[in-house]
């Protein structure tokens, strides 16, 4: 009788065991909140708040979509390092009484990670030629944005083209 309640109480044992195991051993973690239609919608809110700072023809504003390490890659123009050298170069384009930029992204993509998006989409701008006349560009751009520690997003790579399909 006190065999058969060892082994009862060493077969309770290795049950516990591996209901311990089981419950809190090798846990799998939670799964990871998909917030990629979230992070998309405030991407193309931020375009739209991005293309009235550039309309208000206020480099300050216009600059601030920009992380401070940003690079612009403008067609035909050399790479514009860093927030505040992209205020600069907005700055000379503003003066420009002829400039204006319009933009609206055709594809917006966030990573499965949720810290990296690039979107894809379309442009226009204007500027004033050696005369003085309005000459208009309509292409292609892209832009690589990156999710800040405050969850907005900012752009980190702006590279314009002059493709136009």
């Amino acid at each position: 009788m006190r065999y058969v309640s060892r082994l009862g109480f060493t077969a309770s044992l290795l049950l516990g065991a591996f209901g311990l195991v089981s419950c809190g051993g090798a846990s799998t973690p939670p799964a990871a909140v998909d917030n990629r239609a979230a992070d998309e919608a405030a991407i193309r809110a931020a375009d739209v708040a991005w293309v009235r700072a550039v309309g208000s023809k206020d480099p300050a504003a216009a600059s601030s979509f920009y992380a401070d390490s940003a690079v612009l890659m403008a067609a035909g123009a050399p790479i514009t390092n860093g927030k505040d050298a992209i205020q600069k170069a907005f700055a000379g384009m503003m003066t420009d009484p002829k400039f204006a930029l319009t933009f609206a992204p055709t594809k917006v993509e966030v990573s499965k990670a949720g810290d990296l998006a690039y979107e894809i989409g379309d442009y226009e701008i204007t500027f004033s030629d050696k005369k003085g006349k309005p000459v208009v560009t309509k292409a292609k751009y892209v832009v690589v944005w990156g999710k800040q520690a405050d969850g907005s997003w900012k752009a980190l790579v702006d590279a314009p083209n002059t493709t136009t399909n």
